[in-house]
């Protein structure tokens, strides 16, 4: 156990014969006990020192710990995110993909119908141009017969169209007067 500035204090040395001077003695113990009150008091200034900064620097160490863990975490999160962000690029890009070739068939579709109906309205004018040529020729042909210079040769005379239309009449009275008796 180390020596205390009370134990060099209360030091009593045993007389001897031509011994030393007493009060030289007195006098450099107790400039001793001074400057190791002195030592002592630094020793424990600086143990307290060591002490604080070794508190400190446990909590530094702490906190590196801790920013280490958490730039961990942040990188962990980080490629999380990137990772998703990925797979939901891949999700969006197959997605268009599948929309692009829905829309390109759908595209494709109405063009096949598209020409399908061309196709059948070329048919359609073909048929309407033949029948409407062979109906335009039947009628050219109806004109070019002689029977039009015959019906401008014949001659009716009012009296005779008057009595035809009387008698028209009269056997539409007969006709009606015969039908209500049958009922």
């Amino acid at each position: 156990m180390p020596l205390s500035p009370l134990d060099i204090h209360n030091k009593e040395f045993t007389r001897a014969f031509r011994g030393y001077a007493e009060d030289e003695v007195n006098e450099f113990l107790d400039q001793i006990i001074k400057d190791y009150e002195l030592i002592l008091r630094e020793k424990k200034e600086l143990e307290d020192k060591i002490k604080q900064l070794t508190e400190q620097m446990e909590h530094y160490n702490t906190l590196e710990d801790t920013l280490q863990k958490s730039i961990v975490v942040a990188q962990e999160a980080a490629e999380e995110v990137r990772r998703n962000a990925q797979q939901e690029a891949k999700l969006i890009i197959k997605e268009a993909e599948k929309n692009a070739d829905r829309i390109v068939n759908e595209a494709l579709a109405k063009a096949r119908k598209i020409t399908i109906e061309i196709d059948a309205l070329k048919k359609q004018s073909k048929v309407f141009r033949n029948r409407f040529k062979m109906l335009v020729e039947a009628q050219l042909d109806l004109l070019n017969t002689d029977d039009w210079n015959h019906l401008l040769e014949y001659e009716v005379g009012l009296t005779e169209i008057q009595e035809q239309f009387e008698q028209s009449d009269e056997e539409d009275y007969v006709s009606s007067e015969e039908q209500e008796k049958m009922q």
